[in-house]
C-alpha cells in the first residue's frame, strides 16, 4: 500500500457491510499514552495507537477481557470491540487493566461502500483470516506485520523479509 497511513499496517476489520467497512491499525503506536488523551485517569502507561486517518480526534478500543468490561461486541474469537467506558476508566485508574488486555486507538480506518472490495480486487491488501488475541495484544508492533504477512502461507512469506525501502537494499 503506497498510502503512508497504511504502510506495513495490520488492520483488524471491526465492521464490514454494504454501507462500508471500518477497522483499526493494530501496529502503529502514536506518541501518546492514555493519560495524555484522558487526563482524568491516573494511570498513563498504556500506549495509544493510530487507528487510522478518519476522525483522529476520537478514541476507540478493543480488548480481550469481557469478564472485566461488559457491553463489548465480539468481533473475533475472544476479541471485543467497545464496552462500558466508565468501567475501563476505573480499571485503568486502579491498575486492574493491563496493556496486554486492551488497545486504544485514535481515529479509525474507514472505507466507503464497495471501496474495500475494489482495493481487494486490485490486490492492495493481503488478507489474513486467522485472528489471535496473542498476536493482537502481545506481539510488538515491529514484529506484528511480519508475523501476519507470513500467516496466510508461502504465497506472501517472502514479502515479510523485504526492506521497508527497497532502494536501501
Amino acid at each position: 500500500m503506497l498510502d503512508p497511513n497504511f504502510k506495513r499496517s495490520v488492520i483488524m476489520l471491526t465492521e464490514y457491510a454494504e454501507s462500508g467497512a471500518m477497522g483499526f491499525i493494530l501496529n502503529h503506536q502514536s506518541d501518546y499514552l492514555l493519560g495524555d488523551v484522558l487526563p482524568d485517569t491516573s494511570y498513563s502507561e498504556i500506549p495509544v495507537y493510530i487507528g487510522g486517518p478518519v476522525a483522529a480526534n476520537t478514541l476507540h478500543f478493543i480488548h480481550c477481557v469481557p469478564d472485566k468490561i461488559e457491553g463489548g461486541i465480539e468481533i473475533c474469537d475472544g476479541i471485543f470491540w467497545g464496552g462500558d467506558f466508565e468501567t475501563i476508566k476505573e480499571l485503568v485508574s486502579s491498575y486492574q487493566l493491563k496493556e496486554t488486555e486492551i488497545k486504544f486507538f485514535m481515529g479509525y480506518s474507514g472505507w466507503t461502500p464497495s471501496q474495500l472490495d475494489e482495493e481487494l480486487k486490485e490486490n492492495s491488501w493481503i488478507i489474513a483470516e486467522k485472528c489471535s488475541a496473542t498476536t493482537i495484544f502481545n506481539v510488538s508492533e515491529e514484529n506484528m506485520w511480519k508475523e501476519v504477512v507470513i500467516s496466510p502461507g508461502s504465497r506472501y512469506a517472502h514479502i515479510a523479509n523485504f526492506p521497508e525501502n527497497p532502494q536501501l537494499n
